[in-house]
């Protein structure tokens, strides 16, 4: 069992010297991987209902910090060597696909193959309005822009035709690390966002997830992989918990989940920061092991 840590890019987690110091720490303490995520927008008062908590209301205030996922990962890059880094989640359809490709496949250099892109297709109708962004149609959307970037990965020239985005031979590089692939995964805990994560992609990140339903959820993902005739086993199948504990761990790997991923919020100070990040470990990663 991996065991990664979702704690940068907001509130504390969005300074520069916390996002050093968690990030130097969690690769000396063992970490697999850093996950960040991503709003370019929140609203005071939200009509849309937030998936991911009982009662439909994110936690985080909407005056917090909230940094640009890509670039805060840049900077954890800069300042690790080992260590993996995901979004958790990109939200692909507030996007531009080719300059997605070409952002993710520079962050996937810059860090000597360790990115790994988690997207989503996004909850917020209002965000969606601000970005000029139809939200109707987003899963469509995220579907053929994944497609999209793909084809610039591996292809150069690359030319594509879809409903929502097309181009004609033209060259975006650099092309990620591993012979063009770059690996995704494919965030939400719904039907259709586990359906994705099998035809699409390469594992799944459950957030927010209770420790009693990811057996459920994981067998959502293993039946569509029977129907697909896609081997199970070769799913990345990262989960972060509701209520987690340490204790959930081995149920968690019998369910096949291959990392539980830490979701927390990082002290303000560097040093406490750092301790905090040495904690969690001595918690989880040998209870993982």
């Amino acid at each position: 069992m991996r065991v990664g840590l979702h704690a940068l890019g907001v509130g504390d987690g969005a300074r520069p010297e916390v996002i050093r110091a968690v990030a130097t720490a969690a690769e000396t303490h063992g970490f697999a991987r850093l996950w960040c995520g991503e709003h370019v927008v929140l609203v005071d008062t939200p009509a849309s209902r937030y998936p991911y908590s009982a009662d439909g209301r994110i936690s985080v205030p909407a005056d917090a910090d909230w940094l640009d996922p890509l670039l805060a990962l840049a900077f954890a890059a800069a300042a690790t060597s080992r260590i993996g880094l995901a979004t958790g989640v990109l939200l692909l359809p507030e996007h531009n696909p080719v300059v997605v490709a070409k952002q993710t496949a520079t962050l996937d250099v810059l860090s000597a193959g360790r990115f790994v892109l988690g997207v989503g297709v996004g909850w917020s109708a209002e965000e969606f309005a601000a970005l000029g962004v139809p939200f109707a149609g987003r899963g469509r959307r995220a579907e053929e822009y994944l497609a999209a970037m793909r084809t610039l990965w591996t292809e150069d020239p690359a030319s594509f035709t879809g409903e929502f985005t097309r181009f004609d031979a033209i060259r975006v590089n650099p092309k990620p690390l591993r012979g063009g692939r770059l690996p995704v995964v494919v965030g939400g805990n719904s039907d259709a966002a586990l359906r994705r994560a099998v035809t699409l992609a390469d594992g799944w990140y459950g957030f927010n997830v209770p420790a009693a339903e990811v057996p459920m959820r994981v067998a959502v993902l293993a039946d569509e992989c029977a129907r697909r005739g896609r081997a199970f086993d070769q799913l990345m199948v990262a989960v972060a918990l509701s209520d987690g504990t340490p204790e959930h761990v081995p149920a968690l790997v019998a369910a096949g989940v291959n990392e539980v991923v830490v979701v927390g919020a990082p002290p303000p100070s560097p040093d406490a920061a750092a301790t905090w990040v040495a904690e969690l470990a001595e918690t989880w990663i040998h209870c993982g092991q």
